[in-house]
């Protein structure tokens, strides 16, 4: 009976993160940014420039480790919960990315941007593919930008060229096992 006790620990541990909807491999999963802080305020350099927005619209620096077991590629999107819009706003959608790839350069969703070979980058909700930086309306708080990255089960989301951001989400979502991510905020 001595081995015991150590297995009833490890059951209360899954059971416990069971029931805080962590799943296996999750909790070691972790999406960071050099340039951009959890709940922090995001820079000019990534607010988007049109639309009374006067920023540098450059696509953060990411890095992801700690994927969970059976990763065969990622995902990445941007996404505005707050846009006043009833379905928010997706500001960057990246798929295809290998499970060899654990972070992108900034500008990598930039025109001329380096992507890893195989990834693609959806359309966003200002109707191109690419990252398109924070803009929210004049006078508004500041809107929560979310940053995830999802672990995928498939070597590749089988998606039409000129998909919708929502589309997108709906297939990652089909093929995830795990995602990281983090908020920033931006309000003028």
């Amino acid at each position: 009976m001595p081995h015991t006790r150590p297995v009833l620990i490890v059951v209360a541990l899954a059971l416990a993160l069971s029931s805080l909807g962590v799943r296996a491999g999750e909790a070691s999963f972790r999406l960071t940014s050099p340039t951009i802080k959890p709940n922090s305020t995001l820079s000019n350099e990534q607010v988007f420039n049109a639309f009374g927005c006067s920023g540098q619209n450059v696509s953060p620096a990411l890095q992801w480790s700690g994927a969970p077991a059976g990763t065969k590629s990622f995902a990445l999107t941007v996404y505005d919960p707050d846009a006043p819009t009833g379905s928010g706003w997706w500001h960057w959608v990246v798929y295809n990315i290998p499970a060899t790839v654990t972070e992108l350069a900034a500008h990598a969703g930039n025109p001329g941007g380096k992507l890893p070979s195989g990834a693609v980058q959806g359309r966003t909700d200002f109707g191109s593919a690419g990252y398109g930086g924070p803009c929210p309306p004049a006078g508004d708080k500041p809107h929560r930008y979310i940053f995830t990255v999802y672990a995928l089960k498939t070597d590749k989301l089988d998606v039409p060229g000129d998909a919708t951001a929502a589309f997108v989400g709906f297939m990652i979502h089909g093929s995830r096992i795990g995602s990281a991510s983090f908020t920033a905020r931006y309000g003028r």
